[in-house]
């Protein structure tokens, strides 16, 4: 197989504005509102949703109402809806929901170290060393529920705002600590989480990541990516990861419609943000990956998502549109379109641009648009059983 015939890793979306976006947003959200935006985000095609956090509302009152959300939504048939919990009243809280919230599997446990030590403290109140020291608790506990194979986690993994940049070969220490416990346990380790909350990442360190995780551990074929984007980098390191990877891996990347998302912990806030669904869903499409997922629906979520949290967000298909296609290409002879109201008429029609500027003095015309055109007229008479 040739470079240019290398096939890709299967790709899976979890979408995070449920849960990552909201607990940065307004607590003052009505759960209406929430669930009217879950129950869209349900229709898109979207396999994967977070729906929230159990945990405490001193502590996130944007979460403080999450039984009310789960109680009051509208589950579709075939989409996973998750739930974080950070500790075993948070674990009991999500449980009681199943299997309306899907439980995590017993047989994949799950290790995770922060390396950055200030960063873990300002967001659970312990350190790394406490993580590193309750690892062997951790992994009999998940033996005793019967694991058969174990992810690992290195989180705020590419740099602190605080500390500075984290190297590859601390990573590799940490994720190597984790995997010697779980083997010694006689649990093979089959995948690994890269969290970033800092936006530290870059494609460089994602390449190189990927390629020396590849290398050093052939066994593992899962891995999951959780990149916020405060300073631009995630989009282009997620796909520095899907170019490392082929038809032996499944590549799970976390977004978040509109690019919703944020850290409290982080010195950043809002502006830590997320991979916008729409837009990696469109690159995906592009890429001639099929997502099932309905684009038109998903840009629809988006605008109720920026109706309900009362700003603009920042992604970037659900305000120019996708590539057009078909039918779906501009008019012509359209107006200049020079404002983002003017810019939704791939979603709202021409109405939205009626009365802008127009100095064309005679129709514009072209070959290339007749053929086309012809050519789309072809296809729908074939489709149709009509004659051309």
């Amino acid at each position: 197989m040739t470079a240019t015939q290398r096939s890709h890793p299967r790709v899976e979306i979890v979408e995070e504005g449920m849960r990552e976006g909201m607990q940065i947003e307004s607590a003052h959200i009505p759960v209406e509102d929430k669930i009217r935006l879950l129950d869209a985000l349900s229709a898109t095609g979207l396999k994967t949703i977070v729906v929230g956090s159990f945990v405490s509302p001193k502590w996130v009152p944007q979460m403080a109402e999450i039984e009310k959300i789960v109680e009051g939504f509208t589950p579709v048939e075939g989409v996973r809806y998750t739930a974080l919990a950070l500790n075993q009243k948070g674990v009991e809280r999500r449980a009681s929901f199943a299997p309306k919230i899907t439980q995590p599997d017993p047989r994949i446990g799950q290790s995770k170290i922060h390396l950055d030590d200030v960063f873990v403290q300002r967001n659970t109140a312990r350190s790394m060393q406490d993580e590193i020291d309750a690892l062997d608790g951790v992994i009999a506990r998940a033996v005793e529920r019967g694991a058969k194979e174990a992810q690992v986690s290195v989180n705020a993994c590419w740099g602190s705002n605080w500390t500075g940049e984290i190297g590859e070969d601390r990573r590799m220490e940490i994720l190597q600590l984790q995997i010697d416990k779980w083997t010694a346990a006689g649990v093979p380790v089959t995948r690994v989480h890269l969290g970033d909350p800092m936006s530290w990442n870059t494609p460089a360190a994602m390449r190189s990541q990927i390629r020396r995780i590849l290398d050093t551990w052939p066994e593992i074929w899962h891995f999951q990516v959780h990149l916020h984007n405060a300073r631009g980098m995630a989009p282009l390191s997620a796909y520095a990861a899907f170019c490392e990877l082929d038809e032996r891996h499944t590549l799970v990347v976390d977004t978040a419609i509109g690019g919703l998302g944020g850290c409290p912990y982080c010195g950043n806030g809002r502006l830590t943000r997320m991979i916008p669904t729409e837009d990696f869903v469109h690159f995906l499409e592009s890429e001639g990956i099929d997502t099932g997922v309905d684009l038109a629906a998903l840009i629809e979520a988006v605008v109720l998502a920026e109706e309900i949290v009362g700003h603009e967000l920042w992604g970037h298909v659900s305000k120019a549109g996708p590539r057009p296609y078909g039918s779906d290409v501009y008019a012509m002879d359209m107006p200049f379109i020079e404002t983002f109201e003017q810019a939704q008429h791939f979603r709202l029609g021409p109405q939205v641009y009626e009365g802008a500027l127009s100095p064309w003095k005679t129709e514009i015309r072209s070959a290339a648009r007749d053929d086309f055109e012809r050519t789309l007229l072809t296809g729908a008479s074939s489709r149709t059983g009509d004659s051309a």
